[in-house]
């Protein structure tokens, strides 16, 4: 199962829980998505991803045999990149633009921020899980 955090044209934030990725773009394709607030068929995915350089300098440890691929891959994530928090958005545009250099990020975003940063051509996507936050 995925969860997406998902949004409708609306505004309304909530999560959906899917069999696949492709089973989610199936039925908001056949238009059986829905808002869980308005029941607004107009749903996009709303979490956001790690742009796609890599740091090259984060060890990778091995991962239990026990774990999931997902627990790996989200254990990966936050091992080989930065959380930006909520300035995801304006830190991924600014790497994009060569404003700052290119780095592995993740962190959160508003669905209109994320729907911009993707009209602009700006590479991200979203995950199936939400990361640990660092607490120092």
């Amino acid at each position: 199962m995925i969860r997406y955090t998902l949004s409708c044209a609306e505004g309304h934030d909530f999560d959906g829980w899917f069999r696949s990725a492709d089973d989610f773009d199936r039925m908001r394709a056949a238009g059986q998505v829905a808002c869980a607030v308005c029941g607004g068929t107009g749903v996009d995915k709303a979490l956001m991803a790690p742009s796609v350089a890599a740091r090259e300098d984060a060890p990778l440890r091995s991962a239990p045999a026990d774990m999931t691929p997902l627990e790996k891959l989200r254990r990966h994530v936050e091992a080989t990149s930065d959380y930006v928090g909520m300035s995801f958005a304006a830190e991924a545009r600014a790497m994009h633009d060569g404003e700052k250099p290119e780095r592995a990020i993740h962190g959160e975003a508003r669905p209109d921020e994320a729907r911009k940063l993707l009209e602009d051509g700006v590479p991200v996507a979203p995950l199936p899980f939400r990361t640990r936050r660092k607490v120092s």
